[in-house]
C-alpha cells in the first residue's frame, strides 16, 4: 500500500517546468522583493499593546497593527493603549530573537519566528498562504533572486531558518535564490541600512532596503536595461514610501522596470511604476505565479 501524502505536498505533484526569466535573452533579470507577514505567509506572533493607566496588556495580529497602527493611543479601538519599544518586554518582543543556550538548543527550543512558521503549518493551507505565496514559490522554483524586506527584529539568519521549515515540509521545492536578507528592525541591519542613530521608522528603513538591494542586484547580476524589479507589501504607509523610493530608482535606472505589488485587505494589485506616475491593474487570476514577467514592455 502507497504511503498517505503528506500534509502541504500538493503543490510538489503538479508537474511544473522551470521557466526560463523572460528577459534571459537580452540579459536581464526578475528580482522579487517580498515582506514576509500577512504577504508571504500569515503567522500567530502576536504584537503586544499597553494599557497607558494600567499597563494591562492587550494582544493583537499584524494585519490588526497595520490597520490601526495610525490611531494607536489617539483614537478608536485601541486609544486608550499605547505601544512599548522595548525589545524584550514591549509591543514586538515576539518579533526579536531570544537569547537561546546550548541546552536549549539540544532540547530543541527554536527561534519564536521558526516556531511560529511550523505552527503555521498545522493549519489549511488557505488559512496561513499569504496573498503573495504563490509568486514566492515562482521565484523559489525558478530561483529568481528574492529579497525579503521585513519589519521584523530578528538576525537575517532566523528568517532563512525559518523559510527553510518550508522546504524542510515540502510545501517549498527549494530555498530561494537570496539577494538580500532585510530584517529591518534588527539592530545590525538598522546599521547596515545607515540608520546610525536607530530614528528612521519602518517605511523609511524598506525604502533604503530596498535601494541597497537593487544596487546590490546590479553589482552581483551587472546592469542591464532589461532588469525587472518587484516588490509586494500589505502596510498602506509602507506602501507609499515603496512607490516613492521605485519612482526615485526609475528616475535613476530609467531603463529597467519597477512593480509595487499591493495585497491588504486581500486583494492583488499590481503597480508599474513610471515617471509618469502610476499604471495600476487588480489581479485576479494568480495562475501564472508571477509578479509581472507575463507583461509586455509598454512605451
Amino acid at each position: 500500500m502507497s504511503e498517505s501524502p503528506l500534509k502541504g505536498q500538493l503543490e510538489l505533484g503538479i508537474k511544473r517546468a522551470p521557466e526560463r526569466d523572460r528577459n534571459f535573452h537580452l540579459g536581464g533579470r526578475s528580482f522579487y522583493f517580498f515582506d514576509f507577514d500577512d504577504n508571504i505567509a500569515f503567522l500567530t506572533t502576536p504584537l503586544i499593546l499597553f494599557h497607558k493607566k494600567d499597563r494591562h496588556e492587550v494582544s493583537i495580529s499584524s494585519g490588526e497593527f497595520a490597520q490601526y497602527h495610525n490611531s494607536i493611543g489617539k483614537s478608536g479601538l485601541y486609544a486608550d493603549y499605547e505601544i512599548d519599544f522595548c525589545d524584550t518586554t514591549g509591543t514586538f518582543r515576539n518579533f526579536r530573537d531570544v537569547q537561546i543556550d546550548e541546552i536549549e538548543k539540544l532540547q530543541g527550543k527554536k527561534q519564536t519566528f521558526v516556531a511560529d512558521v511550523a505552527a503555521a503549518l498545522g493549519y489549511p493551507d488557505f488559512q496561513w498562504k499569504g496573498p503573495s505565496w504563490e509568486c514566492f514559490y515562482h521565484a523559489a522554483f525558478n530561483q529568481r533572486p528574492v529579497s525579503v524586506i521585513t519589519a521584523r527584529g530578528h538576525h537575517p539568519d532566523t528568517i532563512k531558518d525559518g523559510i527553510r521549515v518550508f522546504v524542510q515540509n515540502r510545501v517549498l521545492p527549494l530555498e530561494p535564490n537570496y539577494l538580500s536578507i532585510y530584517p529591518v528592525s534588527h539592530k545590525e541591519t538598522r546599521l547596515e541600512l545607515g540608520d546610525m542613530d536607530f530614528k528612521y521608522g519602518t517605511a523609511e528603513l524598506k525604502q533604503r532596503a530596498i535601494r541597497a538591494s537593487v544596487e546590490k542586484a546590479i553589482e552581483q547580476y551587472g546592469y542591464n536595461a532589461h532588469h525587472r524589479f518587484g516588490m509586494s507589501d500589505d502596510d498602506p504607509k509602507n506602501i507609499q514610501l515603496i512607490v516613492e523610493e521605485m519612482t526615485r530608482l526609475k528616475a535613476r535606472f530609467p531603463e529597467m522596470s519597477f512593480f509595487m505589488i499591493e495585497t491588504q485587505h486581500g486583494n492583488f494589485i499590481k503597480h508599474e511604476v513610471k515617471l509618469s506616475g502610476l499604471r495600476g491593474e487588480k489581479v485576479e487570476d494568480l495562475s501564472q505565479l508571477s509578479f509581472f514577467e507575463e507583461d509586455r514592455q509598454r512605451s
